[in-house]
């Protein structure tokens, strides 16, 4: 029984997803129970104190959280947009597919019609995965930037920690889903790209997530007034 090139996609294909599952598992055990060895949870502590020192501050320093907050939900919105168009820029070209670039003799792998339709639809999950995980990034940012604004404000502090720490990972589960669109393309130039991205692709984000720098611990507001105050006082005496 010989070997066909075909069969080159049962089994590198799925090898290379569970290899870049097996990491993001990985990295999702460490994010829950080790987070300061990750980059995303090594932000999250300074996004906690940033939320802490913002609903402590005047109304300058609240200008400015929501701009920044702005920031983030127009870099959200604007990958929607580009999901969405990616995804409908497929989906013409699935529609349009009788002269179809990859189908050659030039793709060492399978270029049947039916296995085509399933690089397409795998393509399609993962933008529509990722358009979803970014409007849900953007709703957060937008309920937070309420939250920060109320008059008066007696919303807990740990809500407001919240909706921040969410909307930055669904930001994130945008952006790994865009990783996972990226590998997918490269397997239309057949399987042995897509293996060797995946492994490659690996070894970048885990250098990329993982975090070596120490702790550094936010000082509260409060007590570095109290603490400058009694300094003053002490050099005046």
């Amino acid at each position: 029984m010989s070997f066909k090139k075909e069969d080159l996609d049962l089994i590198l294909v799925p090898a290379g997803l569970l290899i870049m599952f097996a990491y993001h598992l990985f990295l999702l055990y460490r994010y829950i129970h080790r987070p300061h060895t990750t980059v995303i949870g090594f932000e999250n502590i300074d996004k906690e104190a940033w939320v802490e020192r913002v609903l402590q501050a005047d109304k300058v320093a609240i200008s400015n959280a929501l701009t920044v907050i702005a920031s983030n939900t127009s870099a959200a919105t604007f990958l929607c947009s580009v999901c969405l168009t990616l995804s409908s820029l497929i989906g013409a070209w699935l529609g349009n597919s009788s002269n179809n670039f990859f189908v050659s003799n030039l793709i060492y792998g399978d270029t049947r019609q039916s296995t085509m339709s399933i690089k397409y639809i795998c393509i399609l999950t993962c933008f529509f995965i990722a358009f979803c995980c970014f409007v849900q990034s953007a709703r957060n940012f937008v309920h937070a930037n309420y939250l920060i604004t109320t008059p008066n404000c007696e919303v807990p502090m740990e809500t407001v920690k919240l909706t921040v720490l969410r909307g930055g990972e669904f930001w994130s589960l945008g952006l790994r889903s865009l990783y996972f669109a990226l590998d997918l393309i490269l397997w239309f130039f057949g399987p042995i790209p897509m293996f060797v991205s995946s492994v490659i692709m690996v070894f970048i984000l885990y250098y990329l997530d993982t975090n070596t720098k120490p702790l550094h611990y936010h000082q509260n507001l409060n007590t570095r007034k109290a603490s400058s105050t009694s300094n003053y006082s002490v050099a005046q005496y």
